[in-house]
């Protein structure tokens, strides 16, 4: 088994035979991760769009602009609105579809089928066409400018800024957990049930927390909560100002990722507005992690910035340490510390981005000569003196990633005063069992057939074997990205958008908008058909299969919002993309057809 594993990862030697070709030469570089690397091809810069295409472009930013009006209007009722302090209540118009679930769905539901649909034409201005370019591997012959992909996403979040938290009430746990560390206790150790009890101020912020939650301790990090804590200290029991400057903490986390991810892709030679359309203007961004409001964007967003801080530095050929002192960093240096501590400061908003930190430092070790061996047809006692120069550069870089992950991380938990507890409440959103996590999926799968088959319910026991097989499935894979990146196949930016894929994919617990973990990195990286195929698939399908329904939904009704809403896309889709007799008003018809 050990031979067979080492074989896999690429390092078992091997004995020449009588016949087979002579061994590598000791100075190439590996094979290692060949296949994945097909994910990438440079793609090369093309011209604006002509001014057909600035015309259906207007058009299409409308069309996505009216989606998020009606889907701001449709969340005044289906929205996550808190159970006390509603800002609307009382108020005859706005108040409106509250009173009218089932119109408020159809609203809902209609107004994201559009911004769906808008960011799907949108995309054959910055990827081509799904059937044509995409399919094909080709690139566009032209490009919507990153002026026009900027204020197509802003006029398409506006009016989602104002909304209520949508699909989903993280927020109000947001709220509670922080209004704990505000008042001087632990949220890591005490839930908004007994942190925040009846006869407390505070009380209101804990009064919305979900069922499932009030009685769990925090699982973020404590920079985030200690942002929280700020929030808390300015608005007090105040739940709607508190929400709003939650989104605006959120809102700061999609502008990182708006100017991270274009540089990050053009460092990888990929279009940055190919990657801009499909990791930030992404509905799953706009719909989750501005409406949703969740702390997603501020990992990612400052994940991001620390990459591209990092590799700036690693790339810029400059030399890291001043000319006098070789213990002093000169200006590059810093810039390579400032983006290793920004990537340590994401990991206390959520502890994945951290291995971040091993792909910069692979870069960082690939700098100082740092290679993946061939070490099949090398004798094992020459693997120490032909590869001691990548050995050593490993090590250096792994030491000065840890030290700065450690200086961070530490200064973060003790100058917030919130200590360590975040290590004990990792896996605090394991006993959700989500259907979109592959080892829950299977594991309740297989508890379901055992009660079907008269066995019994075994389902808690094969989730105790499965979701921590899961994780040790996944922390095998990155150790293989990580290798792939050292060998040079894959750029480390790649390779971390993979890792986050395989976190995604194993992970115990599984939301719909983790799918970006993966997808906002690889969109900077991956250039593939299949892959992009695949990511604009999968995300249109989860940002219009997770309603804003209650738990109370009844599927009559459910179905009925949903048949209103498709033949409200429907019309609208037809008033504004069909041609109409000349007597119609127009909005800004391209004229002659495609």
């Amino acid at each position: 088994m050990a031979s067979s594993l080492l074989d896999y990862l690429g390092l078992s030697p091997r004995r020449k035979r009588a016949g087979e070709p002579a061994p590598p030469n000791r100075d190439d570089e590996s094979e290692f991760g060949a296949s994945v690397a097909g994910l990438h091809t440079d793609e090369p810069e093309v011209g604006p769009l002509d001014a057909d295409e600035n015309k259906r472009l207007t058009r299409i930013k409308i069309f996505g602009a009216t989606g998020s009006i009606l889907l701001l209007i449709g969340s005044l009722g289906t929205g996550a609105i808190p159970v006390s302090q509603n800002p609307v209540a009382g108020m005859r118009l706005l108040s409106l579809p509250s009173r009218m679930f089932g119109t408020a769905l159809s609203l809902s539901i209609g107004g994201t089928l559009m911004l769906v649909v808008a960011w799907l034409l949108i995309g054959r201005f910055a990827v081509g066409r799904l059937s044509v370019e995409v399919f094909h591997g080709t690139t566009p012959a032209r490009r919507m400018t990153r002026r026009q992909a900027d204020h197509t996403l802003l006029l398409w979040i506006a009016p989602i800024i104002v909304a209520p938290p949508l699909l989903s009430k993280d927020i109000y746990s947001y709220l509670a957990q922080s209004a704990i560390a505000y008042i001087g206790n632990d949220p890591y150790t005490v839930s908004p049930l007994n942190g925040l009890p009846p006869d407390h101020p505070l009380y209101e912020l804990a009064g919305s927390v979900p069922n499932i939650w009030k009685d769990t301790p925090a699982p973020y990090g404590p920079l985030f909560l200690w942002l929280g804590q700020h929030i808390t200290a300015l608005t007090g029991d105040n739940i709607t100002v508190g929400i709003f400057l939650h989104r605006m903490l959120a809102l700061s986390g999609v502008a990182m990722i708006v100017w991270a991810l274009p540089r990050l892709a053009r460092r990888c030679g990929v279009s940055p507005i190919a990657a801009l359309w499909l990791g930030a203007m992404n509905p799953l961004v706009i719909l989750h992690l501005v409406g949703g409001i969740h702390n997603e964007s501020l990992m990612l967003g400052m994940m991001l910035v620390g990459l591209e801080l990092g590799l700036a530095a690693v790339d810029s050929g400059r030399a890291l340490h001043s000319s006098r002192w070789r213990w002093l960093p000169s200006a590059a240096g810093w810039l390579l510390i400032a983006g290793a501590g920004v990537i340590a400061m994401s990991s206390m908003i959520k502890a994945t981005s951290i291995i971040a930190m091993g792909f910069l430092g692979v870069a960082l070790a690939r700098r100082w000569g740092a290679t993946l061996p061939t070490l099949r047809g090398l004798p094992i006692r020459e693997w120490w003196t032909t590869y001691r120069h990548t050995v050593v550069a490993l090590a250096r870089s792994a030491l000065l990633m840890g030290a700065i992950a450690v200086v961070v991380i530490v200064g973060i938990c003790v100058g917030t005063g919130l200590g360590f507890g975040w290590t004990r409440t990792l896996s605090t959103g394991d006993i959700v069992r989500s259907w979109m996590s592959m080892p829950t999926l299977l594991s309740v799968g297989a508890g379901r057939t055992g009660i079907g088959l008269g066995l019994g319910d075994h389902t808690q026991a094969i989730l105790d074997i499965v979701r921590p097989l899961g994780q040790l499935i996944a922390g095998a894979f990155i150790i293989r990205w990580l290798l792939a990146a050292l060998g040079g196949r894959i750029h480390p930016i790649g390779a971390l958008g993979i890792s986050m894929a395989t976190i995604v994919a194993f992970s115990p617990f599984a939301q719909a908008w983790y799918l970006l973990w993966a997808v906002i990195p690889l969109a900077a990286w991956a250039s593939d058909r299949w892959f992009r195929i695949g990511a604009i698939a999968s995300s249109a399908l989860i940002a219009t299969v997770v309603m804003p329904t209650s738990s109370n939904t009844t599927g009559i009704v459910l179905a009925q919002g949903l048949l209103a809403a498709i033949m409200m896309v429907a019309v609208l889709t037809a008033l504004f993309f069909e041609e109409k007799p000349k007597w119609l008003p127009s909005i800004g018809r391209s004229g002659g057809g495609e």
